[in-house]
């Protein structure tokens, strides 16, 4: 479940990311009334095996069943609840009509992982974002000049140009990066955990800045719940 929105005085529109449909947006009558039977289950952050008939204008949720109660401990903590708020508003922008059982399946990790505090939320952020991009198309480079191509470890990063640049594509101002926060971000797009926790704080707080750049650049409009994340 990525977002809802109130309709009327008991029902919500919900948006889902579903593992073979796509993005869809359907109503769920009644589920704000105090006796709704799944209510709970059509919350930001859960995920559901949910059955929807085919509407006019919008579809209907008439059924759904719980797969992952995720919610309840990501809301409780306000690292978490930023984090898991920033992944399903990339999810929403990332995914169309098209189907994306690749971004479904890394969005329901990541917010499984979130829910069993697995990694520090800005790590799991992190990773989610460098990934969902790469997915989406934009893969960033961190192991050669994302203009040239040369191979090596180049100390300059440029948004615009895809990541890492070497000294002699690197445009006048280009953001200066140190060895330790270029591994730190290689270690969270692949995966390897072990490293990316053996880093420290300001690294981390280094890398942390520049996927978040990465990321509103190539999402055009920003992320709004970028500003609340607890860094």
């Amino acid at each position: 479940m990525l977002r809802t929105q109130k309709l009327g005085e008991a029902d919500r529109i919900v948006t889902l990311l579903t593992r073979n449909h796509g993005k869809i947006r359907a109503v769920a009558k009644g589920v704000r009334r105090t006796a709704s039977k799944f209510g709970a289950r059509l919350e930001p952050f859960m995920v559901a095996d949910v059955q929807i008939y085919e509407g006019r204008s919008l579809d209907i949720i008439s059924q759904a069943e719980s797969l992952g109660s995720y919610g309840a401990s990501i809301v409780d903590d306000y690292p978490r609840y930023t984090a898991a708020s920033v992944m399903v508003e990339t999810a929403d922008k990332v995914t169309e009509s098209e189907g994306s059982a690749q971004q479904y399946l890394l969005l329901v990790g990541a917010l499984r992982s979130l829910s069993k505090a697995e990694h520090a939320p800005t790590l799991t952020l992190d990773s989610y974002l460098l990934r969902a991009l790469s997915l989406a198309g934009w893969a960033p480079s961190f192991d050669s000049c994302s203009k040239c191509g040369a191979v090596g470890l180049h100390s300059s990063f440029v948004v615009q140009l895809g990541g890492i640049v070497c000294t002699d594509c690197a445009p006048v101002g280009a953001a200066r990066v140190d060895a330790a926060t270029v591994d730190l971000l290689h270690c969270l797009i692949t995966g390897d955990w072990e490293r990316a926790e053996s880093h420290d704080a300001l690294t981390e707080s280094r890398a942390s800045g520049l996927v978040s750049a990465y990321a509103q650049f190539h999402l055009e409009r920003g992320l709004r719940s970028m500003e609340h994340v607890a860094r």
